[in-house]
């Protein structure tokens, strides 16, 4: 029995300890180098199935995780484990199965599309790398069933990124996001760049998303008032280390850190949606 609760309780991704540490030349003429502690032993857990809030100013750190768990920024100390893995030390070829287990959704999602392909091909190329053994009509067939999933009409396959608003662009990497049947999806940032009523109308459909197919969310934001829609749970960092954390309705009726309450006082209330969880 203690096996059994051991293994439900187990965290889907831990964090230990991470450090991350870039290297900055200073100076004209006499190069010196320094070094700019970008995260400073930061340690979490993210259970299976639920939405974990990261959030901090721009500078706080907070990006940098998420490129750490993906292999994007070099870790100076520390481990990340997934699903019981230790993953952090692991050679490329052996990491690559782990990428299709976690993905990401970007801050900005024109600038991370190619202008130049349809939403066809976008959306298919996790599926490119991930699931080769499929035929062009299978991909194809999925690419259309995700696009209804995430509110897009199937005949939006045939057209590029320009021709869709802000807020379709990110359905449309939500759906590429979801092409790989992914467990763990980093959203970093992934509506601030939106209008208010259109951040909702996204949290509500990454909602729908986890309540059917259990997906987990590492979240990452500099606005409480987002994460507090979403999150069970949140992480508040300040120059590269968690200074308040705690279920998310607490940190929002009653933040304990001074950078907590100025990160509450800045940003207002997000507009209910109906339909809103």
């Amino acid at each position: 029995m203690n096996g059994e609760m051991d293994l439900i309780e187990a965290p889907l991704l831990e964090v230990r300890d991470l450090k991350v540490t870039y290297e900055a030349q200073r100076g004209s003429f006499f190069k010196h180098v320094e070094y700019v502690h970008a995260v400073k032993g930061v340690s979490f857990k993210v259970a299976r199935g639920t939405t974990m809030g990261l959030v901090g100013e721009s500078g706080s750190g907070k990006s940098t995780i998420g490129k750490s768990i993906l292999r994007l920024a070099p870790m100076a100390a520390g481990s990340i484990s997934y699903d019981g893995q230790e993953i952090s030390s692991l050679s490329d070829r052996d990491f690559m199965p782990y990428r299709k287990k976690i993905q990401t959704i970007f801050q900005d999602p024109y600038a991370s599309m190619n202008p130049r392909l349809t939403v066809a091909s976008i959306v298919a190329e996790p599926l490119m790398v991930h699931a080769k053994e499929m035929s062009k009509a299978q991909r194809l067939e999925r690419v259309a069933d995700l696009l209804e999933k995430v509110g897009l009409p199937a005949d939006a396959m045939n057209r590029y990124p320009h021709q869709f608003s802000g807020g379709q662009r990110q359905r449309i990497c939500i759906a590429r996001a979801l092409s790989s049947s992914p467990e763990f999806i980093i959203c970093d940032e992934c509506v601030s760049a939106l209008d208010v009523s259109v951040q909702a109308q996204i949290v509500n459909l990454l909602q729908d998303i986890q309540d059917e197919l259990g997906i987990t969310y590492l979240f990452i934001a500099h606005d409480l008032a987002v994460v507090e829609h979403i999150c069970q749970e949140a992480l508040v960092m300040e120059l590269g280390e968690i200074v308040e954390q705690g279920p998310t309705d607490a940190l929002y009726r009653s933040p304990q850190h001074p950078y907590t309450q100025r990160l509450l006082n800045a940003v207002p209330k997000m507009p209910t949606i109906v339909g809103a969880h």
